[in-house]
């Protein structure tokens, strides 16, 4: 049987709770660890190894000029749904880095954001496996219409921890 990381036990156990306690449980988890995370308030909704599902309100503190989420939101937002979802498949030995990210702004976005991040088997295999590497991560960032204003490109490495 494969052995767990923190991460992932920890996510296991609030994924125990009832439904309506989960997201409110997991963003305050990810805010211990990330704390820029918990400033910002993104709310996780879902965290397991195959998929990362995490949004933000458009409210006054992260808007921009034109009252939409402002850019560093929402790049926040892919960053720390890709980031976690490779945080998910690694072993405790293992440090997950981002390496680069682009995000394409394609139009104006509307209300609340929300992302999925997602892994395919071969990815998670690569994450518990390979002693380093980097890939690329799925990120589908959507607003309140149900369109995606921005393309990301998350571009995640992970290298052994250093004792």
């Amino acid at each position: 049987m494969e052995k767990k990381s923190l991460l992932q036990r920890t996510a296991d156990s609030i994924n125990r709770l009832p439904a309506f306690l989960r997201p409110r449980a997991l963003s305050l988890a990810v805010g211990k660890v990330v704390p820029y995370v918990g400033t910002s308030r993104l709310r996780i909704e879902e965290l397991n190894r195959e998929r990362v599902v995490a949004s933000i309100r458009n409210r006054r503190r992260i808007q921009n000029h034109i009252k939409g989420v402002h850019a560093c939101a929402m790049a926040l937002l892919a960053e720390t749904a890709s980031g976690f979802a490779v945080g998910m498949n690694l072993p405790d030995d293992k440090l997950p880095l981002i390496k680069s990210f682009k995000v394409d702004f394609k139009k104006r976005t509307k209300g609340d954001m929300r992302v999925v991040a997602t892994l395919t088997p071969e990815q998670r295999e690569r994450l518990k496996t390979e002693e380093r590497g980097d890939l690329l991560v799925e990120v589908h960032v959507t607003d309140e219409s149900g369109s995606e204003p921005i393309l990301c490109q998350m571009l995640w490495a992970w290298v052994p921890r250093k004792r």
